[in-house]
């Protein structure tokens, strides 16, 4: 422990530094690659509507011996030849999911769950929705994120920078098409619960990430006016300075969610939670990793085109380099970051004369 503590006094204070802006060309292929994948699956497989977006019915009965095999077969046997999820929810009860159905179809299905497995109709929970209001809440979705992101953009651009807006944005939507990449490959259903938890991925990524351009803001406030270190290496300080910050809201934010997705979702079988809690767990790890990796270096390489930045970066490598130490990482893999010493040596001082 009094490692790591250490370890975060020497990032903040420039003792120790990652070069994390440096080698963005690393970030951005990592990224790039899950982005196709995740484009890929969303265009050969699709996201797997659940009845609230698309329209449908779904029954639910509880049965200590029922199985999703006897509970199929059932349905089938009762005539029943459209599409048809079953899923086991806990311990005891069976879930049926239909497309739309016409009032006898869905009697049907319904005698037949009363007959095979002795339930009773009234204790059957059935919920039909109807195509029509599944186009609403879709709609009505995709409204709330645009205009979200508007929302967003509009504040950054008044608290910080444009270039510094378009960077937040950029990241958000980064975490949000790897996050409903990696749930369509999962093979879980869209929910409204769903829904919530990409709503909920979007603040939590640009919560983390304004922490880390308000360092960025502090670090850069007056930097035009000396010429001590580039606009990239005060970006790469101000993401070393937050790096473990961010770790550490990260860890702290996935155990409860990874305790709602193991117990509330696998063991205890709700539906809600587990779809809710899997959204939650994959966008604030791809959320944390964009803050640190990919914002701030979207951000450092708009700047550096910048005329005063170009300036700025002739000064400090006409002065050797900056003058903040940085590791010997840093300085092996960034001409941008590391410290010049090529001209450096002992200093011949003029002699002495002895007086008489």
């Amino acid at each position: 422990m009094s490692s790591i503590k250490g370890l975060g006094a020497r990032l903040y204070s420039g003792e120790t530094s990652f070069n994390i802006v440096g080698r963005a060309k690393r970030w951005y292929i990592v990224s790039a690659l899950f982005v196709l994948v995740s484009i890929g699956t969303l265009a050969t497989q699709g996201l797997h509507l659940g009845i609230e977006f698309k329209g449908g019915s779904a029954y639910t009965f509880t049965s200590t011996t029922a199985t999703v095999e006897q509970a199929r077969s059932a349905i089938e046997s009762s005539g029943f030849t459209g599409e048809l999820i079953v899923q086991k929810i806990g311990d005891d009860k069976i879930r049926l999911q239909t497309g739309a159905l016409e009032t006898a179809q869905s009697d049907a299905i319904q005698a037949a769950i009363t007959s095979n497995f002795n339930v009773q109709t009234a204790d059957i929970d059935t919920q039909i929705i109807g195509p029509s209001w599944g186009e609403e809440i879709t709609k009505k979705a995709l409204y709330g994120l645009i205009a979200f992101l508007i929302v967003i953009m509009i504040f950054l651009s008044m608290t910080f920078s444009s270039k510094m807006a378009i960077a937040a944005i950029v990241a958000v939507v980064h975490d949000v098409l790897i996050t409903v990449g990696i749930y369509a490959l999962v093979g879980f259903d869209v929910t409204p619960a769903s829904v919530i938890g990409f709503l909920t991925i979007l603040g939590y990524s640009l919560y983390d990430t304004v922490v880390v351009f308000d360092k960025v803001n502090e670090n850069t406030r007056s930097i035009t006016s000396s010429s001590k270190q580039t606009y990239s290496q005060a970006v790469n300080l101000a993401v070393n300075q937050t790096i473990v910050r961010s770790i550490n809201t990260t860890v702290t934010s996935l155990l409860p969610v990874a305790s709602i997705l193991i117990i509330g979702g696998a063991l205890l079988g709700a539906g809600t939670l587990k779809d809710i809690a899997l959204a939650l767990f994959i966008g604030m790890i791809v959320g944390a990793y964009s803050s640190v990796f990919i914002a701030p270096a979207i951000l450092a390489q708009s700047r550096e085109k910048e005329p005063a930045m170009m300036a700025l970066a002739k000064r400090v490598n006409a002065r050797g380099g900056a003058t903040a130490p940085a590791d010997s990482a840093v300085a092996a893999n960034s001409p941008t970051v590391a410290v010049s010493t090529a001209n450096r040596g002992p200093r011949n001082q003029p002699k002495r004369k002895n007086r008489k």
